[in-house]
């Protein structure tokens, strides 16, 4: 629905109707949009106390919010839960907050699996503080993932020590390295094992070199690389302040659209080379311990990053993420990226053009898995918490397909059944 607002059909191919809520409060306005590849379904939205009964068959539905804070107001001015079929799903919500601070940015937000079992959505915005705002609303059933995929490339963890280091490279690097972070990296058994049929990275508060902290980072550059298909991580992420768990990829040649270094160059890190974010980056998962509830999904472009304030992501409510396993999932496509978390798909970016400012995602990207703490996002939400550690990234596999004949099991492992 796309709320205050006509009938529209999005660039992605999602069908918004006209607006229905009927309730007395107005239709507004928001002229510029910012971190939007469709900001038409941003421009109109509806302030107050809303409350959507849409009649709606039995099953079991992903629900995406879109948001967009229409004024300059400091952060904690606007906050309100989200309530579906009289449960709170998103608590505490603060759209500017969660939009890095900007105002007139997109801000896209799933929940998985609400059931409806009278016939009805039942959907409402209730205030904690000022007025809530809603912009659209996009309600999917959720399916087994029809598409067909050949696996090419995993690692089950099915063995003990090390991780195989034909399919894994450490990196090793000081605390500050990258995104002001507190940890050092190393190669340690103490910070990257394999046990119990699982890879475990483990953060520990100790002395290490200039580090107060020590975590683990490998990445399979080289050794499983992927242009387009699809990546699945099945993961239990860390707990509590400071932590920053992260299953990502970055270009396996990171100098294919710099303008400023060269091959050879130690480019992560530099301020002096533009590998970053010319070549890309795409983030299959982010979660900061701060906000335990919120798993994020974010393509980094020279058009579209956080310097420019024009970052393209989304985020999914994930209440259990440090207690239970989840499976998180990329599939590429020369056209598209889509992140999924549990098979359900909260984050889509579209290749507008064949400029490589916009879709640089047309070459090899390698997996990359770490814990780091603190850095510039993992202390957002305040100091470390030293009584976290030690803290702990569980990986129980990491599969990557081309597309191919259909895999069952697959299917059955990312749908839950």
């Amino acid at each position: 629905m796309n709320v205050g607002g006509p009938e529209h059909l999005g660039a992605d191919g999602i069908h918004y109707e006209a607006d229905k809520i009927s309730i007395s409060t107005p239709n507004r306005r928001i002229e510029n949009i910012r971190g939007a590849q469709d900001s038409s379904v941003y421009k109109t939205y509806r302030e107050g106390e809303l409350r959507l009964q849409q009649p709606l068959a039995n099953g079991i539905y992903d629900i995406t919010l879109l948001f967009a804070e229409p004024y300059a107001i400091p952060v904690g001015s606007r906050v309100f839960d989200v309530l579906a079929e009289n449960r709170v799903v998103i608590a505490g919500l603060d759209v500017r907050l969660a939009r890095d601070g900007n105002y007139h940015a997109a801000l896209v937000r799933t929940v998985v699996g609400v059931e409806v079992s009278d016939g009805q959505l039942d959907l409402k915005l209730k205030s904690v503080v000022g007025e809530p705002l809603l912009n659209a609303l996009i309600v999917r059933q959720k399916v087994v993932d029809p598409a067909s995929w050949r696996l090419v490339w995993s690692d089950e963890f099915d063995y003990q020590g090390a991780p195989d280091s034909n399919k894994w490279s450490y990196d090793i690097w000081p605390p500050k390295k990258v995104n002001d972070e507190d940890q050092a990296y190393t190669d340690r058994p103490k910070n990257v094992r394999v046990e119990d049929g699982k890879l475990v990275i483990e953060a520990h508060r100790e002395d290490y070199g200039d580090a107060k902290y020590s975590s683990g980072r490998i990445h399979s550059k080289d050794k499983g690389d992927l242009l387009y298909g699809r990546a699945d991580i099945r993961a239990k992420l860390a707990a509590g302040q400071g932590a920053w768990s992260a299953i990502w990829m970055l270009p396996s040649d990171p100098f294919k659209y710099s303008t400023t270094c060269t091959h050879g160059e130690d480019w992560q890190g530099s301020t002096n080379c533009d590998a970053w974010p010319n070549s890309g980056e795409i983030d299959i998962m982010e979660h900061v311990g701060y906000d335990m509830n919120v798993v994020h999904g974010t393509v980094h472009t020279r058009a579209y990053y956080w310097v420019n304030g024009k970052q393209r992501k989304a985020s999914v409510e994930g209440q259990d993420v440090a207690e239970a396993f989840h499976v998180y999932s990329i599939e590429w496509s020369p056209d598209r990226i889509d992140i999924l978390f549990d098979g359900s798909p909260y984050f889509t970016y579209l290749r507008e053009s064949d400029d490589w400012q916009a879709w640089p995602f047309d070459h090899p990207y390698h997996v990359i898995l770490n814990l780091a703490i603190g850095g510039a996002w993992g202390r957002a939400g305040g100091p470390i918490d030293n009584s976290i550690f030690p803290a702990r990234l569980e990986v129980d596999y990491v599969r990557l397909y081309k597309p191919g004949t259909p895999n069952v099991e697959m299917q059955k492992e990312v749908s839950g059944r």
